[in-house]
């Protein structure tokens, strides 16, 4: 999981962060989880991977910030995907009721706020985590 979650994007970080400074502009969106926040039971591992991606994108926007690069992350619920589909059908009933919204999210929810992050009107916002759950780690 750190290797994935967290050491993946330390990598990536590294390997475009000398191109972005030299055009001076860069935009970061690392892809977090709602359970960096709330997690579940036997989701450990997964949740400090995630928290300490959280982590590593705050830092990575002060480190980053006088380059004129945006560094952000999106904490997604469940996302319907085929991996999500794996998931015991009572999980996924109990994710969907918990949510505000009652229902879980769609990849285009999540793609939409990357999308915001990585345009011109979120010139300035770095440093910050969006949490996209449909109100899940709130009800």
């Amino acid at each position: 999981m750190i290797d994935t979650n967290l050491l993946g994007a330390v990598n990536c970080l590294h390997a475009v962060a000398p191109h972005y400074r030299t055009q001076h502009f860069g935009k970061v969106v690392n892809i977090a989880s709602h359970q960096a926040f709330t997690p579940g039971f036997g989701v450990s591992n997964y949740a400090a991977s995630k928290a300490a991606l959280i982590g590593l994108t705050r830092s990575a926007a002060v480190d980053l910030g006088s380059a004129n690069i945006n560094v952000n992350a999106v904490a997604p619920e469940f996302v319907r995907t085929e991996m999500v589909g794996t998931l015991p059908r009572d999980v996924l009933d109990k994710a969907e009721k918990r949510s505000a919204l009652g229902r879980m999210a769609e990849p285009e929810d999540v793609a939409h706020v990357v999308l915001f992050l990585c345009s011109e009107e979120a010139r300035h916002i770095t440093g910050q985590v969006i949490v996209v759950d449909g109100g899940l780690t709130i009800a």
